[in-house]
């Protein structure tokens, strides 16, 4: 079953290559004239960057995305703390979740923090991978103080971006246009940012093919301001089969997720790589599911692939736990989920830092 599915994936991704310059061809009436960078373009990208590791950080006081960038919770010491943590392993590049709300409600004070994370973040070395929108876990929210954790409870509080307003609203599609077109206006030529990841998971939580407007307008707008930066949407679930052909065609570079073992994630490289341009792993790490440091992390060096795991310090998203593995009372999961340090700064395993350490060449 399972060389079935990769024999089907590997004829879709040489059908979507082929029917490329096609495509392309096809659109030019109606898109941005500069839109997709080339394959030279994106090969001087990776060219400068080199082999990006990370993880995707928020930082342990926020529960989410809001709480992380509204102005009475950023949190910029405990940023400074858990990045220098970071920077001490060898790790170079943070994914970090942005929300239009906390734009909304503050739109110059939104990007003077963000100017300050990465003040921060390239005082420690790191550059950052930046996310607009989200398919992933609570479908509302709101502005001002977010919720406790729910102990036990895998993020709990992490909210979509935009989450079923989108189809409440019809105003908002012209507000996230400003949203993304301002933010990406004012930080275009910041070499600090490594890549713009414009949909997170786009047709997750059985949204599917209704996140497709939404995905194709973001990808306009960015090209409408056409950033220095790579844009991207990475592929993570095989079965979306009309919203993958869209993200691996009009990405800059392929991005993607793979929570599974070694011989599994290897397949999913070995068909991405048929794309012919740069590959980063912006998910992948979690322990019950055999995808591990000691076993993802050296494969994805080799091949010169970026290694962004979910998680970097234990805190109020709780994604210590497990996926749909709920622990009511709070207690220590037996094996942590996701995580490489505890609050206080401690590795969750020495081993697993001793080999980033190895793979980073951090001293």
């Amino acid at each position: 079953m399972k060389k079935c599915i990769l024999l089907c994936l590997v004829a879709s991704v040489m059908m979507l290559y082929a029917c490329q310059t096609q495509s392309t061809r096809q659109e030019a009436s109606t898109e941005p004239a500069v839109k997709i960078w080339t394959k030279e373009q994106a090969k001087a990208w990776v060219d400068e960057h080199g082999w990006l590791r990370g993880a995707n950080f928020n930082p342990s006081t926020a529960i989410n995305q809001l709480e992380t960038w509204q102005a009475e919770s950023f949190d910029p010491e405990t940023i400074d703390r858990e990045l220098g943590w970071a920077e001490e392993i060898g790790l170079n590049c943070m994914r970090v979740y942005l929300h239009h709300v906390a734009w909304e409600v503050d739109k110059e004070g939104f990007k003077n923090r963000m100017k300050q994370y990465l003040d921060i973040a390239d005082s420690h070395g790191i550059k950052t991978i930046f996310v607009f929108f989200d398919d992933c876990w609570n479908p509302t929210y709101k502005a001002g103080k977010q919720p406790d954790p729910k102990p036990g409870v895998h993020n709990s509080g992490w909210v979509r971006d935009p989450g079923e307003l989108i189809f409440l609203d019809e105003n908002l599609m012209p507000l996230l246009e400003e949203y993304v077109k301002d933010v990406l206006t004012t930080f275009k030529d910041d070499k600090r940012i490594a890549i713009w990841d414009l949909y997170n998971e786009p047709g997750n939580n059985n949204l599917k093919n209704s996140s497709m407007p939404l995905l194709r307008n973001v990808f306009r707008w960015g090209w409408e301001v056409r950033p220095s930066q790579p844009l991207s949407a990475g592929v993570w679930n095989l079965s979306l089969s009309d919203l993958n052909k869209f993200q691996v065609e009009n990405s800059d570079i392929i991005t993607y997720h793979n929570y599974k073992g070694p011989e599994e994630h290897q397949a999913a490289i070995d068909t991405l790589k048929l794309i012919g341009r740069p590959l980063v792993c912006t998910e992948y790490m979690a322990r019950r599911n055999n995808s591990l440091f000691q076993n993802i992390m050296p494969i994805l060096k080799q091949e010169n692939i970026g290694a962004i795991n979910w998680g970097l310090v234990d805190g109020k998203s709780n994604t210590k736990y497990a996926w749909s593995e709920p622990i009511p009372d709070g207690s220590e999961p037996p094996l942590w989920f996701h995580e490489i340090f505890r609050k206080d700064g401690t590795p969750y395993k020495q081993e697993e830092v001793d080999l980033i350490k190895s793979l980073t060449g951090a001293q």
